[in-house]
Order: C-alpha cells, then sequence, then structure tokens
C-alpha cells in the first residue's frame, strides 16, 4: 500500500508510504488520501489532519511521472488532474486543522499538496519549488489557485514562473512555510500545534469555516478547476512530452552514475 493512516490523540496523520519513488503520487495515495479527509471530517474526536512522506529524503515529488506519463490526450490527462485536483480542494476545505510536515523534498505536485493545508511545517533540510513549468506545464491540481491564497500575489507569480526548487529557509521568508523543526520526529510538529490542540474541535471547525467561506465567495474551486483545464490542454502538446522524456532520461543518467 503507498499510504499509511494512523492516529495520534487528536491528529490523524497520513504518510505517502512511496520513498523508492520519493513518496510520489499515483492513483493508490489519491484514493488513501479522500479516505483519510473522509475520515478527519466526521470524526469529532480528530482536530487535526497531518501529511507528511515517508523516510527523510521527500515529502512527496508530486505526481508519478513513470506512471502518469502514458497520459498522451487533454482527455486522459484531465481525468487524472481533476481527480487530485477535487481531493486537493476537499483537503483545503476541510472544517479541520490540517498540516503540511514537509520532512524531505517536495516539488511539483507535493508543494500544491502542501498549497492546500492550513500550515506547512518544515525540517530545514527541505527543499520546495513548483517546477511545473520546466515541464511545460502549468500547476494542475489547483495548486496555483492555492498559492494565491498563501502568499501576495508577486510572491506566488515568481515562484510559479521560476519554477526553481528553493531550501524552506527561503520559503520561510516569503511565509509559504510558516514553520521550521530542527529534527525529523513528528512529536515535534504536534508540540508546535499543540495550543491549537487544546482547543475545543468545534471553535476550531467555526474559524475554519469563516476561512472556507470566504474561498466559497472568492469562486476558490472555478478557479482551480481553470487550471486544471489548462493543464490538461498543455499535458497533450509536444512540448511537455518531450520535456518529461528529457526528465525521465536525465534522472536515469543520474542512477546509473551513482
Amino acid at each position: 500500500m503507498g499510504y499509511k493512516i494512523e492516529s495520534r490523540d487528536s491528529v490523524l496523520i497520513f504518510c505517502i508510504n512511496r520513498p523508492s519513488k520519493r513518496n510520489a503520487v499515483n492513483y493508490d495515495v489519491m484514493d488513501g488520501l479522500q479516505q483519510a479527509i473522509d475520515r478527519a471530517k466526521i470524526q469529532d474526536n480528530i482536530k487535526a489532519l497531518m501529511i507528511t512522506g515517508e523516510g527523510t529524503k521527500a515529502f512527496c515529488s508530486g505526481g508519478d511521472i513513470q506512471a502518469f506519463h502514458s497520459l498522451k490526450s487533454q482527455q486522459e490527462a484531465h481525468h487524472m488532474l481533476s481527480k487530485m485536483g477535487h481531493i486537493l480542494y476537499n483537503l483545503a476545505t476541510l472544517p479541520k486543522i490540517t498540516v503540511a510536515f514537509i520532512n524531505g523534498t517536495a516539488i511539483g505536485g507535493g508543494c500544491e499538496i502542501a498549497a492546500a493545508c492550513d500550515f506547512r511545517v518544515a525540517r530545514p533540510q527541505a527543499k520546495l519549488g513548483f517546477i511545473q513549468a520546466s515541464l511545460a506545464i502549468t500547476t494542475g491540481w489547483g495548486g496555483g489557485a492555492l498559492l494565491y491564497e498563501r502568499l501576495i500575489p508577486n510572491q506566488a507569480l515568481h515562484l510559479l514562473t521560476t519554477a526553481n526548487i528553493y531550501p524552506a529557509e527561503k520559503l520561510r521568508e516569503t511565509g509559504f512555510i510558516d514553520y521550521m523543526v530542527k529534527g525529523q520526529s513528528l512529536g515535534e510538529v504536534l508540540e508546535l500545534i499543540k495550543p491549537m490542540l487544546l482547543k475545543n474541535v468545534h471553535v476550531l471547525a467555526a474559524y475554519k469555516q469563516m476561512l472556507i467561506e470566504k474561498w466559497k465567495r472568492g469562486d476558490l474551486q472555478q478557479r482551480m478547476d481553470l487550471e486544471i483545464l489548462k493543464c490538461s490542454l498543455l499535458w497533450e502538446k509536444q512540448e511537455h512530452h518531450d520535456a518529461v522524456d528529457q526528465f525521465l532520461n536525465s534522472s536515469s543518467r543520474k542512477n546509473t552514475n551513482s
């Protein structure tokens, strides 16, 4: 199974468990994340949902390129993108506190998952980047629209259009990373959010609902849907497939030389 779900006191923890794939997302992980969201939503004893990755090297390297590279047409891409986009909208609008514990590298869709969470906690060794533009596509799970909600517009635009990978400390300066932890234990993160966890679950839900209402009035879901559509149109273009082939060949050479 590509994921693990466990609970610690009032926190439900979803861990992407594909370290050999740098915790890349496939359909199994998508289904598991939706399962965790559904569980957190209906259980009053759960005050927060935390998302992290197995091991210390990667939080999430985005979509599994090898698995999804077989998707060639706009329709095929749109099915996959909209499935995860729907899940990230559900994550963003979950009436519980959500936390991304970025324990390692987060690139592409991994940053989109982080953007869907209320808070982002990172280790100093972590590196992050919205690299989609380097693959001749845009963010495709709604993460671009979500990033514009997390940062001031010019900062979000800079991260998206440069497609660079940054150390966590740099993104702490922009406000994308909310907290830094020195170690790699979940206990440190739980201690950080403890002041929230001490509050009544219905109070936390009420405050989160205020944010959700703001997003509804700002047509967040529609903006995410448009983003997904645009990405699917770019996905079927030859420039994207050539960029992915180049990326896979580069990765293969690195693995051969290492």
